[in-house]
């Protein structure tokens, strides 16, 4: 079973699918983050598709809150943790998850699974026929299912290019164009290095992932989400993308290079930053914020890990592996996405929510900034949703009028009466008296000198980068069974079954002669 994908709007096919219903009525979901019952009225279609919404539906159909397929699926009846319950378990991309539900009977209990079971039995039946030709063997012009083993995804990742695009007549951009200088992070799916083009000189961050893990943690519409939402911005205070391209088992995203930071390591340093500091650093923030705003994209993960500094102390926000897109003032959304701490309340309620939960995530940092900790914390995530969710913030005395009241506004939990949350966006927090001093024209100019900047001495200065990281070797393993880690070509990229169109190059690029590289033993590890 697998769920409509956690950063993709949900296609009209599948919200307003004219399949016949096969069965429908109140079920009581288990949520996924927070472990309570929520009464969802649950309609499945002969399609497969089982669509869940906050209330019964009429027409026309709302956008529903869950949307699943149970092509596939396993059925499981259990009565834990309460009588009646049912389990339906699936493959999602190459990850087993699971859905919990119960209701009031077995007769309930066994109506809903005898109806799942027979649909998901059907389309078994109906796939296997369409996938065999007149001699029982499978038809040459027949797509197979998109999930398979993870020998099936390395020999589909296998496919590799040539050195130019025929396709485009653009260089091909290839790792070799790169010479390695040190490692600057390392996260779950791979590393980010420093590298400088060999062409140009110009210093870069190359962000290298690994596909194979991307599709093992469900993460393939975070990362092209990334992608697309890098190569169409363009805003002084958001981390620009030279290159996007792709290798046989790798995904490349060669950024700009800022060596300032992040601001979750200079306030650790410092504990707290002054009313001014914060004042320009949450100006700087408001003013990417509102941009991503108009151009339908909210950021969804704003903290300080995302909020870094460049040379000269301006703030880059870096990270769009959870924007969502295509979401103006009145449209919403319905993924669980961020950072426990971070998350709005309207997030956790399982509710619709649009462009104020960014602000309330401002409300967040800024308060950190200003206080020296969080809003709301408890290391059970239980104990802090639930405070997220009721209990008002508390603000120490030393806080001024204006910046408290900045903060209550921000951290509202209703977000149509949160600051920032009506139609005016950005322009009703650009407004409040706490950035009364703030000429928005200048700040965008870069005009305005920053309060702090970075004692960097050159631009390979990585001094606010952790140790445990630059001190690592930049080397790559080249993948199993393929030679160099040679990128796929752009005509190439369509038969990659989960990143087509991946490849992206900034207009102003210069590529030049491709000298090899070389790759050894050095391994991209699991991480954080």
């Amino acid at each position: 079973m697998s769920e409509s994908c956690s950063s993709q709007s949900l296609p009209n096919s599948a919200v307003f699918s004219s399949s016949p219903v096969v069965k429908e009525g109140w079920l009581f979901k288990r949520g996924e983050h927070i472990k309570n019952w929520r009464s969802r009225y649950f309609r499945l279609l002969e399609d497969g598709s089982l669509i869940g919404y906050k209330n019964k539906p009429e027409l026309p159909l709302p956008e529903p809150l869950n949307n699943f397929t149970v092509k596939g699926c396993q059925i499981m009846s259990t009565d834990r943790p309460k009588p009646y319950t049912f389990i339906i378990r699936g493959l999602q991309w190459t990850t087993v998850i699971e859905r919990t539900f119960h209701v009031e009977s077995d007769k309930e209990r066994e109506d809903w699974v005898a109806a799942i079971q027979g649909v998901a039995d059907r389309l078994a039946d109906s796939e296997d026929v369409e996938m065999r030709g007149p001699h029982g063997t499978v038809s040459s012009g027949t797509e197979t299912s998109g999930i398979g083993t993870m020998e099936e995804l390395e020999s589909k990742f296998s496919l590799q290019g040539t050195s130019s695009s025929k396709s485009t007549g653009k260089k091909k951009v290839t790792l070799e164009n790169f010479e390695f200088l040190k490692v600057l992070g390392k996260g779950t799916f791979g590393k980010v290095i420093l590298c400088r083009e060999k062409a140009t000189g110009r210093l870069y961050a190359i962000k290298i992932l690994k596909k194979e893990v991307i599709i093992q943690k469900d993460e393939v519409a975070h990362t092209l989400t990334e992608n697309r939402v890098l190569r169409t911005t363009n805003h002084p205070f958001l981390i620009s993308l030279k290159y996007s391209f792709q290798t046989a088992d790798r995904l490349c995203f060669v950024m700009e290079y800022v060596n300032g930071g992040e601001l979750f390591f200079h306030l650790s340093r410092e504990r707290v930053f002054s009313e001014d500091r914060t004042r320009f650093y949450g100006a700087e923030i408001i003013s990417a914020l509102g941009y991503l705003h108009e151009e339908g994209i909210i950021y969804r993960d704003l903290k300080l890990e995302n909020l870094l500094l460049d040379k000269d102390g301006h703030i880059k926000i870096a990270d769009f592996g959870l924007c969502k897109e295509d979401i103006n003032y009145g449209q919403t959304t319905k993924t669980f996405c961020g950072t426990p701490e971070y998350l709005a309340p309207e997030v956790l309620e399982d509710n619709d929510y649009g462009r104020a939960v960014d602000w309330w995530g401002v409300g967040v940092v800024m308060y950190e900034m200003m206080c020296g900790r969080l809003p709301f914390y408890n290391r059970d995530h239980d104990v802090l949703f639930t405070l997220i969710l009721m209990e008002e913030v508390k603000f120490p005395r030393n806080i001024s009028a204006d910046a408290k009241d900045l903060l209550s506004g921000l951290l509202v939990k209703d977000p149509s009466k949160r600051l920032g949350g009506g139609p005016e966006d950005a322009k009703d927090i650009k407004a409040h008296n706490f950035f009364r001093s703030i000429n928005w024209t200048e700040l965008n100019q870069k005009n305005i000198t920053p309060p702090f900047k970075p004692q960097v001495k050159s631009d390979t200065d990585t001094r606010y980068f952790d140790t445990e990281f630059t001190g690592e070797s930049v080397e790559l393993t080249p993948p199993e069974h393929q030679g160099p880690l040679n990128s796929i070509a752009e005509e190439y990229e369509q038969q990659q079954p989960y990143f087509p169109q991946f490849s992206y190059q900034d207009l102003g690029s210069t590529l030049g002669s491709s000298t090899a590289i070389s790759l050894s033993t050095g391994s991209l590890v699991q991480q954080h």
